[in-house]
């Protein structure tokens, strides 16, 4: 009988690769440089907030143009931490959502909230245990959570003539493509229309109503801080600006730059009734974006 071949191994290399690689053994080469306009935190040390921006703005660390984004970059800015900024997007974050912190390795990205907050208050100069919110406090936050996102949503997604808005700051950017262009904008739009309709507890959407409760929440915030005690307080009488703070400003800010691209101008005009908060805008405009040639924020 003849001797019985032993099987051969799901991994053994067939005769003429081995004979290729012999005569051209694999080399591997070392690690590309980040570009120059990249540079790498881990040499710098400094935290990157990644946020929703484009390239021109984050180098000079200009206000991200999404309230999220904005109100932890303030809330950093006022609490004197050192950072950069960069471009992102929703699919790069760990949590599926901007913005997010990349501190300096080996710690891992912090998404926004409680965790950013706890590493705001635990990291120098802000060092200082985070406080929890009043029930006051929340009853005002829920008011930014909800009436007035409610209206954001509603005059940069679903109102017709910001239609250029929305495709400048969020489907352009996406791809060059027409088509992945349309069906983007058909799916940030529905969605936007859900989460409406979610929040109005209704099966329409009600312009009237919407813009009507998000003068309301403006008339509250105003009144808030028209009953502190001067007239440069901050709100709830804090002896400087807050997350809470930085929650408005995301907010004020966008609807009131008269450089952001609003063509329907029904949501930045209410604002305008309250000249109260439009100077708490420019406050704090001028204390944390007063120079964006800066390339940390």
């Amino acid at each position: 009988m003849p001797d019985r071949q032993h099987p051969r191994s799901l991994f053994t290399v067939p005769a003429p690769i081995a004979a290729l690689f012999r005569r051209f053994p694999l080399a591997v080469l070392p690690q590309n440089d980040l570009p120059v306009r990249s540079p790498s935190h881990t040499a710098t040390g400094t935290p990157i907030l990644h946020v929703f921006t484009t390239p021109e703005d984050a180098p000079k660390g200009r206000p991200s143009f999404n309230p999220s984004c904005l109100k932890w970059q303030t809330y950093l800015k006022i609490s004197h931490i050192e950072f950069l900024i960069r471009p992102s997007t929703n699919h790069a974050s760990p949590s599926g959502a901007l913005p997010y912190l990349q501190p300096p390795p080996p710690l891992r990205p912090i998404p926004s909230g409680n965790r950013l907050e706890s590493w705001v208050s635990s990291n120098p100069p802000a060092k200082a245990s985070p406080s929890s919110p009043t029930s006051r406090e929340q009853t005002y936050q829920a008011l930014l959570d909800t009436r007035v996102r409610t209206a954001w949503l509603h005059a940069l997604y679903l109102s017709p003539a910001n239609s250029p808005l929305l495709a400048r700051l969020y489907i352009h950017p996406a791809s060059n493509n027409p088509l992945v262009r349309l069906t983007l904008a058909h799916q940030v739009c529905s969605a936007a229309e859900a989460e409406v309709l979610k929040a109005t507890r209704s099966a329409v959407v009600d312009p009237a109503r919407i813009y009507a409760e998000a003068r309301a929440a403006f008339e509250a915030l105003s009144a808030l801080l028209e009953g502190e005690e001067t007239d440069d307080a901050w709100f709830f009488n804090a002896e400087k600006p807050t997350l809470f703070d930085a929650s408005v400003f995301a907010y004020t800010q966008l609807l009131l730059d008269r450089d952001f691209g609003w063509l329907d101008r029904t949501l930045p005009d209410i604002l305008r009734e309250f000249p109260v908060l439009v100077r708490h805008r420019e406050r704090l405009l001028a204390r944390c974006f007063s120079d964006d040639d800066g390339v940390l924020v």
